[in-house]
């Protein structure tokens, strides 16, 4: 479908707000910098900033790239044929691969990650999603696999993942703020998934295999 004119607006409204309130908060600090002020840079009200933005928090972690329901969404597109392992690893290679922005693999992301470490805010909000995020997978695993409730073995599996996906994040940050640009960056990780892989037990990898639709 073709975007229309409104749409395609208040995209590119969405994207400036956020683009300002990045810049805002690194130059300053997360803190420092007050919702009126990102407003004002932007060129909005504080009213529509809110209604893009519904917290301050969003404007750095915005919830279509922050989502709860990331791995689960993930686990829900495979195609025929995948594991719900396979997807996760399939869908973090590329990401990586594609040095994409929800992966942190842009240029001037150290900075960006500097401040989000300094704001108790941002960090807190990061560990919660990551338990949101398992809790998402393994209910879509549970019903998916027609696990019986109290079964452990969805909630297992899918921790595991999301451990998976916490560890290239965190290789990613760690690379970032040690100086390595996003291109060293993205070949150590990629390695770092063929090695994560190749630990992962046959149960794990053949676990939730999508079958033909």
């Amino acid at each position: 479908m073709t975007e229309g004119l409104r749409e395609r607006k208040k995209r590119q409204t969405r994207r400036r707000i956020a683009d300002t309130a990045v810049r805002l908060f690194v130059e300053r600090g997360f803190d420092q910098v007050t919702i009126a002020e990102v407003a004002a840079a932007a060129d909005v009200s504080v009213n529509t900033l809110y209604n893009y933005f519904p917290a301050k928090e969003d404007l750095v972690l915005p919830p279509e790239e922050a989502s709860p329901t990331r791995l689960a969404d993930i686990v829900r597109e495979r195609p025929p044929g995948r594991s719900a392992a396979h997807a996760v690893l399939d869908r973090l290679r590329a990401e990586v691969r594609g040095r994409e922005r929800i992966v942190g693999l842009t240029e001037g992301f150290g900075r960006v990650l500097e401040m989000m470490r300094a704001a108790p805010t941002l960090t807190a909000r990061l560990e919660d999603l990551a338990g949101q995020m398992t809790d998402a997978l393994a209910e879509t695993l549970a019903e998916e696999t027609g696990a019986a409730p109290g079964d452990p073995l969805p909630r297992a599996v899918a921790w595991q993942l999301g451990c998976c996906h916490s560890l290239v994040y965190a290789e990613i940050g760690r690379r970032t703020a040690a100086g390595e640009p996003p291109a060293a960056i993205a070949a150590a990780v990629l390695d770092l998934l063929d090695t994560v892989e190749s630990l992962l037990g046959e149960r794990l990898l053949t676990y939730a295999v999508r079958k033909d639709r």
